[in-house]
């Protein structure tokens, strides 16, 4: 038989398991991100420990991997102390008629659907600096946004 068509074993056609993606740019977080991600890190070692198969455990070192580096790289931040909206603030401001209150976090924090955004989302970038009463450009529309209130939010800080 040709070698053309012997297969030494099953491995050498699966796809290769890449790292998860670190996001490019500053690792900017609350003191409440960093705890998150040290607890989450302390999770995936716990499960490593009770993981039987290899593949679930390769896996789950892959993920640990991520959460270590991001453990590493962080940078906490303090809620800025002028009043202005920043990382760690929470904001309510008007938009289309509609009044929304949000939390600027780090992106591993995030959660839009619990209204915590990344510091680096184009709303939360929007906001950044900016203080009760002003009005900033959003969506290439003047005075898309009015701030209505900005205050830290204690969960952040905790």
């Amino acid at each position: 038989m040709s070698v053309a068509f012997r297969r030494e074993s099953d491995d050498e056609h699966k796809e290769p398991e890449f790292e998860l993606p670190i996001p490019v740019g500053p690792n900017l977080v609350t003191p409440r991100g960093l705890r998150l991600i040290g607890d989450e890190a302390a999770r995936i070692e716990a499960e490593i420990a009770a993981a039987t198969d290899e593949d679930a455990r390769k896996k789950l070192q892959r993920r640990l991997r991520y959460f270590h580096t991001r453990q590493a790289t962080a940078e906490v931040q303090a809620p800025p102390a002028d009043g202005s909206a920043g990382i760690g603030s929470r904001v309510t401001y008007r938009f289309n008629r509609a009044e929304k209150t949000i939390t600027i976090v780090g992106g591993d924090e995030a959660d839009p659907a619990h209204g915590s955004i990344a510091f680096f989302a184009p709303l939360a970038r929007a906001l950044m600096g900016t203080e009760a009463g002003e009005s900033v450009e959003y969506q290439d529309r003047e005075d898309a946004i009015t701030i209505l209130a900005v205050a830290t939010d204690p969960e952040t800080q905790a």
